[in-house]
C-alpha cells in the first residue's frame, strides 16, 4: 500500500466527523456560516492529528528509520524532580512510572544510531507561559530517559535526541531543539516535508469540496 493510500483513511475519517459534528447556529451569522465557521475550528484541532499520522508514515517508506509511537513513555519520579536543576543533562534510567507522557513519534536512524523523540504541533498559534513551561518540562525529562528506553526496547543507541516540530514556523521553543516543517528533509535525509505537503493538499481538497456543499 502506497503512502497516500495509508493516509487517506484518517483524512476521510477526519472529513467524516466534521461533516456530522453539531454546531451552534450564531444569530449573527446564521445557520450556513455557523456551520462553516464550526467545520473551520474543528479542521484547525484535528489537522494536528493528521501531521503526526502523515509524519509517521512517510518514514516508513525509508530504508534507514525505523518508527512507531509511543502511547506511554514512563517517567520516572527522580526524573521529573530533577527538572530545573543543575542536573538537567544526565541521563536516568528507564522503567519506573510516576507519570506517562505520549511521544507521537519515536524513531531509530540506523544511519547515524540516533534514537530521536518527536512531539509534534501545527505551529500556527502561541502558547502561553505555562504552557510553554510544560513543554520544556517534558521535553527535558524524555531527554534524560530516552537513551535508556531505546535499550530496553532493543537497541543500542549511541545517541538520543528530544526534538518538537512546530511544522507551520512559530516556535515556542528555540533551536536546535525545535524543527519546522521545511527543515525536515534535511533533517532526516528523506522527503518527509514532500510527503506530509501531499497529505495536506488531500486534506485542503477534501475540506474544500465539503465547505462547497454547505
Amino acid at each position: 500500500m502506497s503512502y497516500i493510500e495509508r493516509v487517506k483513511p484518517i483524512v476521510d475519517q477526519t472529513i467524516s466527523t466534521l461533516a456530522s459534528a453539531a454546531f451552534d447556529t450564531d444569530p449573527i451569522a446564521g445557520e450556513k456560516y455557523s456551520r462553516q465557521t464550526s467545520i473551520i475550528s474543528s479542521a484547525y484541532k484535528r489537522h494536528g492529528t493528521i501531521l503526526e499520522r502523515a509524519m509517521l508514515e512517510s518514514l516508513k517508506d525509508s530504508n534507514r528509520h525505523e518508527v512507531w509511537r509511543e502511547d506511554c513513555f514512563r517517567v520516572s519520579q527522580a526524573a521529573d524532580q530533577i527538572i530545573g536543576h543543575q542536573a538537567d543533562a544526565a541521563l536516568l534510567p528507564y522503567g519506573e512510572s510516576f507519570r506517562t507522557l505520549q511521544i507521537d513519534m519515536m524513531v531509530f536512524d540506523s544511519a547515524d544510531q540516533t534514537l530521536r523523540a518527536y512531539e509534534v504541533k501545527r505551529g500556527f498559534g502561541k502558547f502561553d507561559a505555562g504552557k510553554i513551561r510544560s513543554i520544556r518540562r517534558d521535553l527535558t525529562v524524555t531527554q534524560m530517559l530516552l537513551k535508556s528506553y531505546g535499550e530496553t526496547a532493543g537497541y543500542k543507541p549511541e545517541k538520543a535526541e528530544a526534538r518538537i516540530i512546530f511544522y507551520y514556523g512559530r516556535r515556542s521553543i528555540p533551536k536546535p531543539y525545535s524543527l519546522t516543517g521545511p527543515e525536515l528533509n534535511d533533517h532526516f535525509g528523506f522527503p518527509v516535508y514532500d510527503l506530509v505537503e501531499e497529505a495536506n493538499a488531500y486534506f485542503k481538497q477534501q475540506l474544500y469540496a465539503l465547505l462547497d456543499r454547505i
